[in-house]
């Protein structure tokens, strides 16, 4: 789920760069929500496999 919603986020990052009209800083906070979601499924794939 988190690797599915980083995609998404990243994909709609740039788009807002390509885009060529982005209101400041606001397109920047997907890349940053991205980077959260795939480091939560690193982190979520690493607790899975030590328990298991």
């Amino acid at each position: 789920m988190y690797w599915t919603m980083g995609m998404i986020l990243l994909v709609l990052w740039c788009l807002g760069l390509t885009a060529g009209s982005t209101e400041g800083y606001w397109v920047h906070l997907l890349l940053l929500f991205s980077m959260v979601a795939f480091l939560l499924a690193v982190a979520s794939h690493g607790r899975r496999t030590a328990t298991s």
